[in-house]
């Protein structure tokens, strides 16, 4: 490995390339690599990866450790408190190192968009996931501890939360939007139609689902569902819908007017 002291990362790290307006690669640059070995082989993440839709790669931070003994990528606070703090020249070498390894993969014109997954970003919506899916190459770093340098913030193009609590660390964070994003890729999910009628879709949760048998322990699959009248069907599952995102999320409800303007 060769030691760049300038790490100069802002002019070649970060991009937002479009040009082929799908996912292709998804790397995670993480303390805790074995962490994904189960989400990340499984269901449609797996089955993805297979099938050789998208590439993905876990990296151990550790491994860009300025300290060969005993690969350290942490240390004290400046100014005090308890915890400790991911250093930058770890994750400077990291991204330069991960770049490096995707341009031979995806040309020298590719560049990946880098996503900190921390609790103070922006909360993960499904309008933001269908507008990363649509990104060629992403890289997801996961903090820990107190977090990372604030200076390795240069080289991060997004802070994305799950949700407005704290975990141990970004690595849960990195699988649910992994999933979230993957699964919108074309080709991953088998029924692609399936992902027009599903929760957030137009600002409203999914219609209720019924499957066999027809009468379950003296409960009744309604009526509209067995008549073959696809329109019946149609407006039930609107109207069903609607009543589901009154009751539930109504929030979801006051945020259309507006995410319709944009």
């Amino acid at each position: 490995m060769t030691d760049d002291s300038s790490c100069e990362l802002s002019s070649v790290i970060t991009g937002t390339n479009l040009q082929r307006k799908v996912l292709k690669r998804l790397d995670v640059v993480t303390l805790f690599p074995a962490m994904f070995e189960g989400p990340m082989s499984e269901s449609l993440l797996g089955r993805a990866r297979q099938r050789g839709i998208i590439e993905i790669r876990i990296h151990n931070l550790r491994d860009w450790s300025a300290d060969d003994r005993r690969h350290t990528v942490d240390d004290r606070s400046y100014g005090g408190g308890p915890g400790m703090v991911i250093q930058a020249e770890p994750i400077c070498r990291a991204l330069k190192a991960v770049r490096a390894e995707g341009v031979k993969r995806l040309g020298r014109s590719a560049k990946p968009y880098v996503i900190y997954l921390s609790p103070q970003g922006r909360v993960l919506r499904q309008s933001q996931a269908k507008s990363l899916a649509k990104r060629p190459w992403l890289v997801l770093l996961c903090g820990h501890y107190e977090g990372i340098d604030q200076r390795a913030m240069d080289w991060v193009d997004e802070e994305i939360s799950i949700g407005d609590y704290v975990l141990t660390g970004g690595e849960l964070p990195a699988m649910v939007l992994a999933d979230t994003v993957v699964r919108l890729v074309p080709g991953v999910v088998k029924e692609p139609e399936s992902l027009e009628e599903e929760s957030f879709q137009d600002g409203r949760l999914d219609f209720p689902h019924y499957t066999r048998p027809a009468v379950w322990r003296g409960r009744k699959v309604p009526a509209v569902l067995l008549s073959g009248d696809h329109a019946s069907i149609r407006k039930w599952r609107l109207s069903q819908a609607a009543k589901a995102t009154r009751e539930k999320r109504p929030d979801l409800l006051k945020d259309r007017p507006a995410r319709r303007q944009r």
